[in-house]
């Protein structure tokens, strides 16, 4: 059985260093660090985050309807096993370095650096603004129900699968290997550049110069707006696009099938001409 510690309030550093088994209720956390630092069997539900760090080196918490505030930076860090569900966090840099993270109904106001170095990550409906670099160098990342305003998102990120996502990212999916995406809608400049294994399924893409120096880059059942210009530069491809495409620059080996392609440039630059088909 857990102990419970409920209704009062702590600061200063480490007030709960160590302590196994335990149940937090309606907590407030006031400025200090470390709060809830190298415990096991953490529960903590309805608590409110004033200091720094309160999660480090922890194994099996759950967090359900908290809040974190601006204030308790670096939350969760060098953990294991880590569950949160139907929290508000204000907060940036929450989660680097967490094996077993899972992530449900979960509000980001401003998730700067956030969810970095992680593995085996599980995401079901969360909405993040001010996301930049969110989920970056991930290893294993199972995502459904994600709205991000953000720039530079999953990059370096391997073996990833997201669905049902709108993202609103400049540069998303740079140097990504083995990911998939399905249903959602992508906005930004410069998408998926030197990626490798990338695939969009029944995807809608509106960015400027997307998908260039890709290996082996997948497009099924997709759309791209009249953003979608000089694409495909020196990728490997296969795309099958249900829509126009602006323009094309000197794209690598594979295919192309689109509804039309107002401009297809191959220039000086171009290292393989005629090994891309257009179909």
């Amino acid at each position: 059985m857990k102990q419970l510690i409920s209704n009062t309030m702590f600061d200063g550093e480490r007030p709960l260093f160590g302590l196994n088994d335990i149940r937090l209720e309606q907590l407030k956390f006031y400025p200090g660090e470390s709060a809830v630092k190298a415990c096991t069997n953490v529960e903590a539900r309805q608590c409110e985050f004033w200091s720094k760090y309160p999660f480090w080196h922890n194994d099996q918490v759950l967090i359900e309807d908290c809040r974190f505030t601006l204030y308790c930076r670096a939350a969760i860090w060098y953990s294991k096993n880590i569950y949160m569900r139907n929290c508000i966090v204000e907060a940036p840099k929450m989660f680097r370095e967490i094996d077993g993270l899972t992530i449900e109904n979960v509000k980001f106001p401003g998730a700067a650096e956030t969810i970095w170095n992680c593995r085996d990550v599980k995401i079901r409906n969360i909405e993040v603004q001010g996301g930049d670099y969110i989920l970056m160098n991930v290893n294993g990342a199972d995502i459904d129900g994600f709205k991000l305003q953000g720039n530079y998102s999953f990059q370096d990120a391997k073996n990833v699968v997201v669905r049902n996502a709108y993202l609103d990212s400049r540069d998303a999916f740079w140097k990504t290997e083995n990911v998939t995406v399905y249903d959602s809608e992508i906005i930004g400049e410069f998408l998926g550049w030197y990626s490798k294994n990338l695939r969009f399924v029944n995807c809608k893409i509106s960015s400027t110069q997307p998908l260039c120096y890709c290996t082996n880059v997948v497009l099924e059942n997709c759309t791209m707006d009249d953003e979608c210009d000089r694409c495909f530069e020196e990728s490997t491809i296969q795309a099958t696009i249900n829509s126009p495409i602006r323009s094309v620059t000197n794209p690598g080996a594979g295919f192309i099938k689109a509804e039309s392609i107002g401009e297809l440039i191959i220039n000086e630059f171009c290292k393989e001409p005629g090994a891309c088909k257009i179909l």
